[in-house]
């Protein structure tokens, strides 16, 4: 498919495979029907030309040291320890244009198949967030949930990925993890990352810049996320 064909060419930027961030990522036999996701209120359909794309990876101990509970069947399977620990994970593959009015909700979108679910579910080990992602960005980039997951995890597991407990030792500035990524993804360099952190400093994001081929390209100003200097803490691993 074409699509693919586009994603694959963008594994130029990381000829090595990353190494599996899931250790020991367990699926279990049943797995829940994800709800349909439509716009909230006053969200708006757009769909503008794409121009570029995001591939937007979340920190999960982060993620997991926030949760109120994480045996809730919201988290359980990535926050629990059950199913296995989670590093970093795939957020989503987001269409992009030049302007912050992302293309988003393009097409109404049924529920996303289990055998796609399944086959995905140690990448974004939520099938909630698989629901979401499909229904609001997805939907943008192809007809067919299958090849827009395929899509994402072809430029996901290219990716490589620093020592984030050597990060998590001393401080870090957003600018200092951005060099970090770009130290060991050969043609990636620090304008073509942003970074995320919650209001407490932690980090909680990392984002590729893709431009229409899926290569890495400069973010753009409203891509870039947080300034250089803006201090960052890292966790190191799940307190649970």
């Amino acid at each position: 498919m074409r699509w693919l064909s586009v994603a694959a060419v963008g594994l130029a930027f990381a000829p090595m495979v990353a190494q599996a961030q899931a250790l020991g990522c367990n699926i279990p036999d049943r797995i829940a029907v994800p709800r349909l996701k439509q716009p909230k209120r006053g969200e708006p359909v757009r769909n503008p030309a794409i121009t570029g794309y995001l591939l937007a990876m979340s920190w999960s101990p982060q993620h997991c040291a926030e949760v109120r509970n994480p045996k809730d069947a919201r988290d359980r399977f990535q926050c629990s320890g059950e199913s296995g620990r989670f590093g970093w994970i795939l957020h989503g593959l987001w269409p992009e244009t030049d302007s912050a009015g992302y293309p988003q909700w393009c097409r109404p979108a049924k529920i996303v198949p289990q055998p796609v679910l399944r086959k995905h579910l140690c990448m974004t080990p939520s099938v909630q967030l698989l629901q979401h992602e499909w229904a609001k960005h997805g939907t943008c980039m192809s007809p067919h949930p299958a090849a827009y997951f395929r899509s994402a995890e072809l430029l996901f597991r290219a990716v490589r990925f620093p020592d984030m407990k050597k990060l998590a030792s001393k401080p870090q500035t957003a600018g200092s993890v951005r060099r970090a990524f770009a130290s060991v993804n050969p043609g990636v360099t620090a304008p073509m990352i942003a970074v995320s952190a919650d209001k407490q400093g932690w980090l909680d994001e990392v984002r590729f810049c893709l431009g229409p081929r899926m290569k890495p390209t400069k973010c753009q100003p409203f891509q870039s996320g947080a300034k250089d200097g803006r201090q960052i803490r890292v966790r190191a691993t799940s307190p649970r």
